[in-house]
């Protein structure tokens, strides 16, 4: 595996793959590696000739200096796992080297709202950093292709309107969430939980899965006030339980009126904060 830490060298050498007809599948992350990305990372195998990983911790997206701190930073087990996963690319730049003093990685770009619901009602400002590094990582890797995790629905849902707005020739591919034997989704976060807590953590599966099988007999407001007050238990603290359109993600009336609608959730467990999801309703063009 080639590991890249300046931006120029990396896309000079993806530059060159490219000449030779090379297809690129890109994988961003934060580092603290599972095997919900390695997962990612064998979609991007089977479907390009070459996989590039990154893995950087984006300050920009972090509200809170202190959760930027406490994230997990694990690069020698993440080398050793993307090595055994056949990678064939690493990109761990620098702050510096994303954000250089020289040059202006700041995007306009208007979401119409979809950065102010769910997780933007209780992160302010967290897609705009999430947007602006999506935005700077393309601009460095030029893929083909783009993975990204259900696990993130409003970040993929987000990060794909502005491929569009912005006209990026890349391809957005979801894909499915990896759990745990529990239920619980695979999280880089997931290394922070206490040990009884997270024991207790699939929760939050169990909530959606029950959720699922009632949207026949109960409407989405009532569903999404009885997840609530489901998972509002000792060392559990439910944010929200939305049960939104999968395409603009508005929170729904009914399910009738919808083809494509997805349940999402973020819970409190302890002093970590986890966030799920589940397709309610699939769309009819899949």
């Amino acid at each position: 595996m080639k590991i890249f830490i300046q931006a120029d060298k990396l896309s000079a050498y993806i530059t060159e793959l490219r000449a030779r007809d090379k297809s690129v599948g890109f994988i961003p992350t934060m580092g603290a590696l599972h095997q919900g990305h390695m997962s990612l990372i064998h979609r991007a195998k089977s479907e390009n000739d070459i996989s590039i990983c990154s893995i950087f911790v984006n300050p920009t997206q972090f509200n809170e200096e202190s959760d930027l701190d406490k994230y997990p930073r694990t690069l020698a087990e993440d080398i050793t796992l993307l090595i055994e996963n056949n990678n064939d690319i690493l990109f761990w730049p620098t702050v510096a080297e994303m954000y250089p003093s020289d040059l202006a990685t700041d995007i306009e770009l208007d979401l119409e709202g979809l950065d102010t619901l769910m997780e933007g009602a209780f992160r302010p400002g967290h897609f705009a950093g999430v947007a602006q590094v999506v935005k700077r990582l393309l601009d460095i890797t030029n893929p083909h292709r783009l993975y990204m995790g259900q696990k993130d629905f409003q970040q993929f849902s987000i990060v794909s309107k502005m491929i569009k707005d912005l006209d990026i020739n890349v391809e957005n591919v979801s894909c499915e969430i990896i759990r745990e034997e529990s239920g619980l989704a695979m999280s880089s976060r997931n290394r922070r939980l206490d040990p009884e807590i997270k024991s207790k953590a699939s929760l939050l599966y169990k909530t959606l899965r029950e959720a699922k099988a009632t949207i026949s007999s109960m409407q989405p407001s009532e569903i999404s006030k009885w997840a609530m007050q489901t998972m509002d238990v000792p060392d559990f603290k439910p944010e929200y339980f939305t049960i939104v359109d999968g395409y603009n993600l508005q929170a729904i009336e009914s399910f009738e009126a919808h083809d494509f609608v997805v349940a999402c959730t973020a819970v409190w467990a302890g002093e970590v904060r986890l966030i799920d999801n589940m397709i309610l309703k699939e769309p009819k063009s899949a």
